[in-house]
């Protein structure tokens, strides 16, 4: 049984990393002792190695321990073997980039499917629907696919915005971004706003958080689906 908490965000305004999940992180990662972080996406300017400190000091909040994937010399066996799974958000091209070059998406893909808890956060997050088309993200690099996990049948657009009325920006809105998406593609897309996160255990997937989310589908209306709604398509 599939068991993935997929959250729009590492950090919220005013908090720390993972802050504001930690509470719910650590009922997610009760049996687990380790957990497998994957920082391919990493934030601009920062390395693997910084990366993966700052997961470690969130995680031993909870009394977890977390390891880099780029500390094993075969990250296959690594992801095969993992008790448990994080995947931390940046840029989500150079992720996908990175699971496609490394070999390892498909073994993701598996131990998941299989139960390995996986949380995503950010691009983390965007990996989890059907394609990585939603993403906020410039393309820095050119993944051999777009195609991702497709552990939900929909995706995400994570960090989702609604339209300030009060600005004078004239750019398009995320809104009509997804719509233009919809032009040419039919898979729904979700806005997935900071703060809020999805519980899923197999096929139930569960709003969870402070905000309601954002459900776009093709030629239909937007729906705002509130917390603790069960999300059925």
């Amino acid at each position: 049984m599939k068991k993935l908490i997929i959250a729009s965000t590492s950090t919220i305004h005013g908090s720390g990393y993972l802050e504001y999940l930690l509470p719910t992180l650590a009922d997610f990662f009760a049996k687990t002792t380790t957990i497998l972080f994957i920082p391919y996406a990493r934030p601009s300017g920062i390395t693997y190695e910084a990366y993966t400190e700052i997961v470690k000091k969130a995680f031993a909040k909870i009394d977890k321990k977390a390891i880099g994937i780029h500390e094993f010399d075969n990250p296959k066996e690594a992801i095969q073997k993992a008790e448990a799974i994080f995947t931390g958000g940046g840029n989500t091209f150079e992720l996908v980039n990175q699971l496609y070059k490394k070999g390892v998406i498909s073994d993701l893909k598996e131990v998941v499917e299989k139960g390995t808890p996986y949380l995503g956060t950010s691009a983390g997050s965007n990996i989890c629907g059907v394609t990585m088309m939603n993403t906020n993200d410039m393309p820095i690099v050119y993944p051999p696919s777009f195609d991702t996990l497709s552990f939900i049948p929909f995706n995400i657009n994570a960090h989702y915005l609604d339209p300030n009325l009060n600005s004078k920006h004239m750019g398009e809105t995320r809104e009509t971004r997804i719509k233009e998406f919809h032009v040419f593609n039919t898979t729904p897309v979700l806005g997935l706003r900071e703060g809020s996160w999805l519980e899923v255990e197999d096929d139930l997937i569960i709003l969870k958080g402070i905000l309601s989310a954002r459900l776009f589908q093709p030629n239909k209306t937007p729906v705002e689906l509130k917390m603790d709604t069960v999300i059925k398509l």
